[in-house]
């Protein structure tokens, strides 16, 4: 019997909370791994990271800020049973970078090391939350919603976007921070690439 063959069975509400949770808290240390070389990321997160550098507002409150809108497209993209979790799944996250501080002392951390591993964290709390159809907001929301109205491309609106956030970094960022912020992008995405395959997962 192949993986396909077998009856999907869902997840049931307490593995839903915990999923959102454990997803959350451990996006959220890699952001605080990020935040604590002067690194940034892709997407809403990346903007929210460019709006703390510039301005010194609380992160984790500019991340929650910033995933507001949204959740309008969130619900009519993908239906009201995704937009609690995500936005459950987002205050999480905002909570634990807010208070980090308090939750843990990183006293120095290797740039390139912070921005690689930093990446793969969030990548895996993500990934977490997507098999247990949550997300951690932010433009992909928006992208989908574009994609099933007018559509347009989720994938080349959401990189469109990236672009923008990235070029905007540049003028707040140093260019190696930038790179650096580059490569935990990208290895945030191998993490979602390689291990959320169609037929790989059977849970919904």
């Amino acid at each position: 019997m192949s993986n396909l063959d077998i009856p999907q069975k869902p997840h049931s509400l307490l593995e839903d909370a915990m999923a959102l949770i454990v997803g959350a808290t451990i996006a959220a240390l890699g952001v605080t791994l990020l935040k604590t070389a002067g690194l940034a990321t892709g997407g809403t997160a990346g903007l929210a990271f460019l709006i703390y550098y510039k301005t010194g507002w609380n992160l984790g409150a500019v991340v929650f800020a910033v995933n507001l809108p949204f959740y309008v497209f969130a619900v009519k993209a993908l239906g009201w049973r995704f937009t609690i979790k995500t936005f459950v799944a987002v205050a999480i996250l905002s909570a634990e970078t807010a208070y980090a501080p308090w939750l843990i002392k990183i006293g120095d951390v290797q740039p390139v090391y912070a921005a690689i591993v930093g990446g793969l964290l969030v990548g895996v709390g993500l990934l977490i939350l997507i098999r247990h159809k949550a997300s951690l907001g932010g433009v992909g929301i928006l992208a989908v919603y574009l994609q099933n109205r007018l559509g347009l491309s989720a994938g080349k609106f959401q990189m469109s976007v990236d672009v923008v956030i990235v070029a905007a970094a540049l003028l707040i960022m140093s260019p190696s921070a930038v790179a650096l912020s580059v490569a935990g992008a990208v290895a945030l995405n191998l993490v979602i690439a390689m291990n959320h395959l169609p037929g790989r997962y059977n849970g919904f």
